[in-house]
């Protein structure tokens, strides 16, 4: 099964984009209850988002195991955490052929599991 996960750095932005939020909330609250005004509670909403958006975006960047998003990974290469929290086995199939590593068309290497040769995009027999 292949995994879509987000690189490193887009989290680690995602993470200072989150304490951007954080910031933004403690001047918005400050602004509005210095005017008495019921909006305080707008800048309470982006402090509580800018921490939780923080936390999980600075944990795919550094973690070893992120979560799934955007880059496409093997279980090979790096497990999905969240699978293994679900309880998630990879289901066997009955119908495996066997394949070669290399593509039949342009000769590049190809992995067994994939349908299509990484280089030339054609499906793989």
């Amino acid at each position: 099964m292949q995994s879509i996960k987000p690189g490193r750095m887009p989290s680690m932005m995602g993470g200072f984009m989150g304490i951007f939020a954080i910031i933004f909330g403690i001047f918005w609250t400050g602004a509005a209850s210095s005017m008495n005004a019921p909006f305080a509670i707008f800048g309470i909403v982006f402090i509580l988002f800018g921490v939780v958006y923080t936390v999980i975006h600075f944990k795919n960047a550094i973690g070893k195991n992120r979560f799934s998003m955007f880059d496409i990974t093997g279980r090979e290469e790096e497990v999905d955490p969240f699978d293994e929290r679900i309880g998630y086995s990879e289901p066997r199939s009955s119908n495996s052929k066997a394949r070669s590593s290399f593509c039949p068309y342009c000769g590049s290497s190809a992995q067994r599991d994939f349908e299509f040769c990484k280089k030339c995009g054609k499906r793989l027999p």
